[in-house]
């Protein structure tokens, strides 16, 4: 009777054994990807029904699955409210058993979903949202900035005008969250550069009347104005800018501007203006048939958040592929320990922070007798190297990071 017992426990043991560390534990037996974003409003072009397609995209190429499990996307309006996003959010979370919340565009919704991210023990893979607060002091285990961040934006673009003797700034700011930082990183950079900022003004979130606004950047004498905000705040405001008669006197810089937000303005009304960018469709053949592919399904091309979204959206498949289980924690790590090499990023790494590094590029807006077609808008300055283009790990008061 005990040699039956003891022979009975060591085919127990042998086949715990058997059992991989890492077997399938799909939650509900299914993954589910909720994109939260702005449908409706100032970001809708840049962010919006662009964000759920380059999502439905990715999860479409996938094959629909993941280890045999189905990937279903959702998706929502936040309204550019940081209450109402927080309350998608939650239920999304504790009723709708989401595993992922993606995109979410303007910072102030961003950084308090990140929050409630970690608290749950979800996965926050941030696109839309530019504060580098995300990786910085409110910096999360569950949250990775994917695309782009402020200071990134601020570094690529600061740096090169200055070079080029543009060395005092006056900064026109949305006065919330990402325009703040935007503006504080961007200031920070020209002074490192030996430039100087003269002055500042802060305006609301979609804003439609930026005359008085543009009187003081004009008063300033400044050779560069800047613009520290995103979407149609960008747009009414360089269209009121040429209406002032300031874009030919004072450069006119636009620390984040997408490539709809150039075709909506048109070509005639931004060439010369800088733009730093993650994307660019015509880049190259990779960058070109992902972006037809796009077109085809939105009716545009793909701004850098859209693009970065399909490329998160894989990379964080492979990782539950990769582990066989979309617990959260798990999932993180593994996206970490993977490199990013696809058609938006070569060689990109996810450090410990949350921040996504990858190369950053300038580009310069095409004069229109350069353009070749309604889509042909940028022509490259420069590569700047991930490494250089994002803020060192050691230098964001990120929590996290150790020493």
């Amino acid at each position: 009777m005990k040699r039956l017992a003891a022979s009975l426990t060591a085919g127990f043991a042998f086949a715990a054994l058997a059992i991989p560390a890492h077997a399938q534990t799909i939650s509900d037996d299914v993954v589910k990807i909720g994109v939260l974003t702005d449908m409706s409003s100032l970001y809708a072009d840049a962010t919006g029904k662009g964000s759920v397609a380059a999502v439905q995209m990715a999860v479409a190429d996938y094959g629909s699955k993941v280890k045999g499990k189905p990937v279903e996307v959702v998706y929502a309006d936040h309204q550019n409210k940081p209450d109402v996003g927080v309350s998608i959010a939650r239920n999304w979370y504790d009723n709708e058993k989401v595993d992922a919340i993606f995109d979410v565009p303007t910072s102030s919704v961003a950084l308090p979903i990140s929050a409630l991210t970690r608290e749950k023990n979800k996965i926050h893979i941030n696109s839309g949202g530019g504060s580098s607060d995300l990786t910085g002091s409110a910096c999360s285990p569950n949250t990775v900035h994917w695309t782009y961040d402020t200071y990134a934006l601020s570094n690529v673009a600061g740096k090169a005008m200055v070079k080029r003797g543009e060395d005092t700034w006056f900064f026109l700011t949305a006065d919330y969250a990402f325009g703040q930082a935007l503006e504080r990183d961007a200031a920070n950079v020209v002074k490192e550069s030996g430039g100087k900022v003269l002055g500042d003004v802060r305006h609301p979130l979609n804003n439609s009347d930026f005359s008085s606004f543009l009187l003081q950047a004009q008063a300033s004498k400044a050779k560069v104005v800047a613009l520290a905000n995103a979407g149609g705040d960008t747009t009414n405001a360089l269209k009121q800018a040429a209406e002032f008669g300031i874009t030919p006197t004072q450069k006119m810089i636009a620390l984040l501007m997408e490539i709809t937000d150039v075709h909506a303005l048109g070509i005639k009304a931004t060439q010369g203006l800088i733009v730093t960018d993650a994307f660019y469709w015509d880049k190259d053949d990779e960058t070109r048939a992902f972006s037809k592919r796009f077109y085809d399904k939105v009716g545009h091309m793909p701004t850098m958040i859209q693009a970065g979204l399909y490329s998160a959206t894989m990379h964080y498949l492979k990782a539950i592929d990769a582990i066989g289980t979309d617990e959260a924690p798990k999932v993180m790590a593994q996206m970490r320990a993977m490199p990013i090499n696809d058609f938006f990023a070569k060689n990109g790494k996810i450090r410990i922070d949350g921040r996504m590094v990858h190369d950053m590029n300038l580009f310069e807006v095409k004069k229109p007798e350069e353009s070749k077609s309604e889509w042909d808008l940028y022509k490259l300055i420069t590569t700047v190297p991930g490494d250089e283009a994002f803020r060192p790990l050691d230098k964001g008061g990120c929590p996290l990071v150790k020493g």
